[in-house]
C-alpha cells in the first residue's frame, strides 16, 4: 500500500526484539541515519507541503523537527568532528534545483555548499511562491502553494492555473520539476494555484487516506474551492482559468472537463485515467486499482460507476489538449485515446501529443523541449 504511513523501528539484533520509535507520531519517516553516539537517529518528513529534518530521541522516541522553511531537504549524511556535528543534505525549492547545503542540527540553520545552478538562476526573473489556506466544503482548511508570475502587479488582472497533482496520495511539495515547471508556468504569464486536496501526504494520515474510494468527491471538492478562493481576487481574470494535470491529475481533468460548470476556458490532462472499467483491464498495477475501487468491476460495478469521467463527457464543452506516452503501462494509452476520441465525435477543440517512446513520464530532453511548446501552445490559445 503506497500511502500506508513510513514508520520507524529498532531491532535488537540479539533479541530480534522490534520497538516502534514513530508511535504517535502521525507522518512519514524516510532516510533513517543512527547519530555516531548512538543517542538519537536523524530522518526526513514531510510536513505541510515541505520535506524538513528531523530527530527521533532513541530512548524517549520524541520528534524533533530541526529544520523549516519553504523548501525540501533530501538524503543527507553526518560529518562529526571532536567538537561539531553537521548534516550535510540536498535541498531544492519550487524556485531552484538541488543544492548542497550543511545543517546545524542544534538551530537547523542551512548554510549552502554548492552553487551549481547560480549562473543560470542569477539572470532569471522567479515569481514568489505564497501560501495559501481555504476553508473546504465541509469545513477544513485545505493548503495550497500560490506562485505569482515574476514582477507581479497587484493592480494588473491574469490568467490563472489549477495545477491537479497526481498520486493519488503523496506530497505536493516544494520538489522542482524539468517538466511540470511551476516557475515557467508563473513566467509565462500565469498564476499557478496548486492545492494540497484530500489525498495528499503531509497533513496527516486521515487527510491523505480519505481519497481512497472518493476520486470525484471530497478531492475535487478541494481543488475546486481553492480555485476559486484565488480567483475572488481582484487580481485573477475568473472567465481565463485552466485546469492542468497528470496520471492523478489527468484523471482530475477528466473529471472536471465534465463537472466544472462553466469555470475552465482550457484543460490539459497528462496520462490520466478516463473510464475505470478499461483501465481495470489495462493496467499493470493491479493492488492499486483494487484498493481505491474496491475490487475488480464484476464485484463492485457501483463504484465503477460513480466518478469515472467517461460518464460525464454529455457535459464536456471545453477544448482540451491530452498528452499520452506509448510506454506507459500504468495508465495506458487507451485510456487517451477514449478521452480524445470522444472530444473529436463531440466537436470540442482538443489535440493529442502521442509520445510512442515514453512511459508515464516525458524523460528525454528533446521530448520535453517539444511537451513545454505544446503545453504553452495551447494555454496561450485558449487563454490569452
Amino acid at each position: 500500500y503506497e500511502a500506508d504511513r513510513n514508520r520507524m523501528f529498532v531491532i535488537d539484533l540479539e533479541t530480534r526484539r522490534s520497538r516502534e520509535l514513530s508511535t504517535g507520531f502521525d507522518q512519514d519517516a524516510a532516510g533513517a541515519t543512527w547519530a555516531p553516539d548512538g543517542r538519537v537517529i536523524y530522518f526526513t518528513s514531510d510536513i505541510k507541503g515541505t520535506i524538513q529534518i528531523y530527530e527521533m530521541d532513541v530512548n524517549s522516541a520524541a520528534a524533533r523537527q530541526i529544520t523549516e522553511g519553504v523548501h525540501n531537504y533530501g538524503a543527507f549524511g553526518i560529518a562529526e568532528t571532536e567538537s561539531t556535528r553537521s548534516l550535510i543534505a540536498s535541498r531544492v525549492s519550487m524556485s531552484a534545483p538541488a543544492d548542497i547545503y550543511r545543517v546545524n542540527p542544534e538551530d537547523g540553520s542551512g548554510t549552502q555548499l554548492t552553487f551549481a545552478n547560480q549562473e543560470i538562476l542569477s539572470r532569471l526573473e522567479l515569481g514568489e511562491v505564497r501560501e495559501r489556506w481555504t476553508r473546504t466544503t465541509d469545513g477544513k482548511q485545505l493548503h495550497s502553494w500560490v506562485i505569482y508570475p515574476p514582477n507581479f502587479d497587484q493592480s494588473q488582472r491574469y490568467p490563472a492555473l489549477l495545477y491537479l497533482k497526481g498520486g493519488p496520495q503523496g506530497p505536493l511539495s516544494q520538489s522542482f520539476s524539468y517538466r511540470w515547471n511551476f516557475q515557467i508556468m508563473a513566467a509565462n504569464g500565469y498564476v499557478v494555484v496548486a492545492p494540497n486536496r484530500r489525498g495528499s501526504s503531509s497533513f496527516g494520515q486521515e487527510w491523505e487516506e480519505e481519497i481512497s474510494g472518493d476520486w470525484g468527491g471530497q478531492a475535487m471538492a478541494d481543488v475546486l474551492s481553492a480555485i476559486d478562493d484565488v480567483a475572488s481576487e481582484p487580481y485573477v481574470d475568473e472567465d481565463r482559468l485552466g485546469a492542468v494535470g497528470a496520471s492523478f491529475g489527468g484523471y482530475a481533468t477528466f473529471w472536471l472537463a465534465g463537472n466544472h460548470n462553466g469555470r475552465f476556458k482550457a484543460f490539459i490532462a497528462h496520462d490520466g485515467v478516463f473510464n475505470f472499467e478499461s483501465m481495470y483491464g489495462h493496467t499493470e498495477e493491479m493492488f492499486f486499482v483494487n484498493f481505491d475501487y474496491g475490487g475488480p468491476y464484476w464485484k463492485n460495478l457501483k463504484s465503477y460507476r460513480l466518478y469515472s469521467p467517461h460518464l460525464f463527457v454529455d457535459d464536456w464543452d471545453t477544448p482540451i489538449l491530452i498528452v499520452q506516452g506509448g510506454r506507459d503501462y500504468r495508465v495506458p494509452e487507451s485510456e487517451s485515446m477514449q478521452a480524445f476520441t470522444a472530444a473529436q465525435l463531440k466537436g470540442i477543440p482538443s489535440r493529442l501529443l502521442y509520445f510512442p517512446d515514453e512511459n508515464h513520464w516525458v524523460l528525454s530532453a528533446q521530448n520535453a523541449i517539444l511537451w513545454q511548446r505544446e503545453f504553452f501552445g495551447w494555454l496561450e490559445r485558449w487563454l490569452k
